[in-house]
């Protein structure tokens, strides 16, 4: 009955949920180039206004790079500014009744404190822009990447329209309509690896569709990943691994290659980690043996097309050049993909020109959990089997239109295979980061009570006389949370109590041993405008001054894929209608508690929070595992 049924109106809403997240980013775009906003943007993570030009230069790429410069503000936030992505400039009209921007399409380079180094398409645009910038003030802000919404919307047009047989079986199977299939090989010997991780591997290539390893924080989901792609290697001569970032894709990229495995790293060389950047299509065309003769070759063309004249025989002599540049060019990309045995980009990146027309037995998603089910449709369009690999019960894609987040945009892919065939999902189940009882709670509620500790790090402390878990309850306190101008939320006695505690703590331990052992701390606030507040009144404070690399203020998804030994987070909300507004997300919390390695400390009104079930029981279990400590009201404090 299953294998009857039409997948296109599953297909076809997607692309409606896509088209109306795409409206609402044109939306916000458009109103965000309100003259009356202008003063406010430096406050915000895509924008910086004003901006001073610096120098220009050159990149390792030839491309011209501008270097813009602007002034770090007390409460500066976080930087939506990442290298690759696209920027415009622009600037205010001189009756200051309009924003306008500068008609070219940019690329960030590079990202430093107070500066943004920015890729400009032509030499002649900087020379515009510095004639702009003698009469105007100029700001830069983040544009829209209409380019990944073209790629995701021609690819589900594709996954609705395909005849090909294995596709559409694959595809089908994905969305539920058919059962997965799997072989039966001999056990694998990875004795290097704990027993669950065994287990997924082995499942990974038993399976003929789809396998899912689910990794949840600290179990080694990437190392698993990278024995999976080896041992897939050993019966397939290449494989393509994608992910929804590029950093993403850099980090196992980066693990393949220190094992020995050639990667052909394949996008937008500004958007690679340095240490990929070798592994780039560009850089080993480049350094191909014949890309010398075709670099001659190009050269002389340009200068014989510049020539005067246009005789029978010159005529005939570019033709000979071309067909022997094409010849080159079309050696040297086989070449390149015929020595690679593992094809990386990111899931966008997987529909680059190059890639045109290639196919791959087996592809593997890594933090396909992140990842827009459209985008993962791009990839999977050019391979037979597909593994993910991920944690659904950690931060969702990003998604801007509420309407389009509650309609099915942020259900991935990943989630709806496990949901429909729960039997191609493997759980790693042993945790290397986090003492036991940082660990239990999040295991318990997330993961059915299935992680263990590993027993290198399920006691470990950073002083005996320590307790891995803390709530600091400020229900009696008189604290308030307030709304800001940019609809986040902050707590400024909350942000100054949590100034105190770490200091407190860091007192406690001795701040010879912090130094001395590199103890690392991670400040963690749902709320922009909370962590906007912190990373103030640390600045303030000189006794944190000698600590600054080994303390880090964010929202977050700015601590996804991180971990410190130390977590302090403030939660914020505080109202006796116990409204917590997105701390209903309760992935972000699972990420925010699971940082920690040997201390959890949470700041929090527990009346507010504990209206809700999840924090009811939460408080609980730190209430039986840690310290739970409720400040007095402000009329008891002794002075």
């Amino acid at each position: 009955m299953k294998e009857r049924l039409n997948p296109v109106n599953s297909i076809q809403r997607q692309v409606e949920l896509l088209k109306m997240e795409m409206a609402y980013e044109r939306e916000v775009y458009a109103r965000s180039l309100a003259a009356d906003r202008v003063g406010s943007r430096v406050q915000e993570p895509g924008c910086r206004y004003p901006i001073s030009l610096g120098a220009s230069s050159y990149n390792a790429l030839d491309q011209l790079v501008l270097t813009v410069t602007y002034e770090l503000s007390d409460d500066e936030t976080e930087s939506d500014f990442e290298p690759g992505k696209p920027v415009s400039f622009f600037y205010l009209s001189e009756d200051g009744q309009q924003v306008r921007e500068v008609p070219h399409q940019c690329y960030v380079e590079a990202v430093a404190e107070g500066v943004v180094d920015i890729a400009v398409p032509n030499r002649s645009s900087v020379q515009s822009i510095h004639a702009l910038a003698e009469n105007h003030l100029l700001g830069i802000q983040i544009g829209i990447d209409t380019t990944s919404y073209r790629v995701m919307l021609e690819a589900l047009s594709e996954v609705m329209r395909s005849e090909n047989e294995k596709f559409v079986r694959l595809r089908d199977v994905l969305l539920g309509l058919r059962t997965p299939q799997f072989r039966t090989l001999p056990r694998l010997s990875l004795p290097w690896l704990n027993l669950s991780q065994q287990e997924a591997v082995q499942r990974v290539v038993e399976a003929q569709e789809v396998a899912i390893v689910h990794g949840p924080p600290g179990t080694g989901k990437t190392t698993t990943l990278v024995e999976a792609v080896i041992e897939t290697l050993q019966r397939e001569n290449q494989v393509m691994v994608c992910a929804p970032s590029n950093a993403a894709v850099d980090w196992i990229s980066e693990q393949l290659s220190r094992r020995g495995v050639n990667v052909l790293r394949v996008g937008n060389p500004l958007r690679m980690s340095t240490e990929m950047l070798d592994c780039s299509y560009e850089r080993r065309y480049a350094a191909h043996p014949d890309y010398a003769e075709l670099w001659s070759i190009r050269k002389a063309l340009r200068e014989g097309l510049a020539g005067q004249g246009k005789s029978r025989e010159k005529q005939a002599r570019l033709a000979k050049m071309r067909d022997r540049a094409t010849e080159l060019e079309i050696k040297i990309r086989y070449d390149l993909f015929d020595q690679a045995r593992v094809v990386a980009s990111t899931l966008i990146g997987s529909s680059y020109h190059i890639l045109e027309h290639r196919h791959f037995s087996t592809l593997f998603i890594d933090e396909a959990a992140q990842a827009l089910e459209p985008a993962c449709w791009a990839a999977i369009l050019k391979c037979d089997r597909v593994v993910f690999s991920g944690d659904h019960q950690q931060l969702p894609p990003t998604i801007k239109c509420v309407q389009a987040a509650r309609g099915g945009l942020d259900q991935t892919l990943m989630q709806k295979v496990a949901k429909h065939h729960p039997n191609c999902v493997h759980l790693l189940t042993t945790q290397y980061r986090m003492h036991r009882d940082i660990m239990g709670f999040s295991s318990q509620w997330f993961y059915h009570g299935r992680l263990t500790a590993a027993p290198e790090v399920a006691d470990r402390q950073i002083s005996p006389l320590d307790t891995p878990l803390m709530w600091i309850d400020t229900s009696q306190s008189g604290f308030g949370e307030k709304q800001v101008r940019t609809l986040s939320r902050s707590n400024s006695d909350e942000a100054r109590l949590l100034i105190h505690t770490l200091r407190d703590y860091i007192e406690m331990i001795g701040l010879e041993k912090v130094q001395n052992e590199r103890v690392d701390f991670g400040i963690i606030s749902p709320y922009r405008a909370q962590v906007r507040l912190i990373r103030k009144l640390l600045k303030w404070q000189k006794f944190f001054r000698s600590l600054r690399r080994q303390i880090s203020v964010n929202s977050v998804d700015g601590f996804q894929g991180q971990e410190r030994d130390v977590i302090i987070i403030s939660m914020v909300r505080d109202n006796d209608q116990g409204s917590i507004g997105f701390l209903r997300d309760l992935r972000r919390m699972n990420v925010a508690i699971t940082r920690a390695r040997m201390k959890l400390i949470i700041l929090g009104n527990a009346e507010t929070l504990s209206q809700h079930r999840f924090y009811h029981q939460l408080i609980e279990y730190i209430k039986e595992h840690g310290d739970f400590v409720t400040l007095p009201p402000p009329d008891q404090v002794p002075e």
